[in-house]
């Protein structure tokens, strides 16, 4: 009998750590050019490369949040880049389902010109299909910062804020 109150704390103390990881599916971003700069000189290698940094530096952020943990989205990722993840029915959650994860993140960057872009960002959960978190950022100039620093802004002041109620 003297046990169980030690064990009761302990059970206590640990149960944030003893929490369940949500797992999330982070897939590739997708460019939405619709600027006049696109139709003219076609895809651009930077943007190609600034595009390709988004989905890992939120894999990093999920990884380093408490309560969440990205999986491997390789074994569909090729399946994942034929389509349009913003308008394939689902197709997203289907896709982070099949990789065992709870949430499905896609995003992609609007670009209206080189001066304007807005980097969106969608959190889906795969059980329901249902919307649980997203959002915007517009950044200003059509650089390596300025995407780095609307994906940060964009995880740090909207998506950490309505991730928390998902823990």
């Amino acid at each position: 009998m003297r046990l169980f109150p030690v064990l009761a704390a302990a059970v206590l103390l640990c149960g944030p750590a003893l929490a369940a990881e949500r797992k999330v599916a982070v897939f590739d971003f997708e460019l939405n050019d619709t600027s006049l700069d696109g139709q003219m000189r076609g895809v651009q290698p930077a943007e190609t490369a600034r595009l390709e940094r988004l989905a890992p530096a939120l894999v990093a952020k999920f990884d380093a949040e408490p309560g969440f943990a990205a999986v491997d989205t390789a074994p569909v990722e090729k399946r994942a880049a034929s389509q349009h993840l913003q308008a394939c029915g689902g197709c997203d959650v289907t896709l982070a389902k099949s990789v065992g994860a709870d949430l499905a993140v896609t995003g992609e960057v609007q670009k209206v010109s080189n001066l304007i872009l807005n980097i969106n960002v969608y959190v889906r959960d795969t059980g329901t299909g249902k919307k649980v978190a997203g959002g915007s950022a517009d950044i200003r100039g059509n650089t390596d910062e300025s995407w780095s620093r609307g994906i940060d802004y964009l995880y740090r002041n909207v998506l950490k804020k309505q991730l928390e109620a998902l823990r």
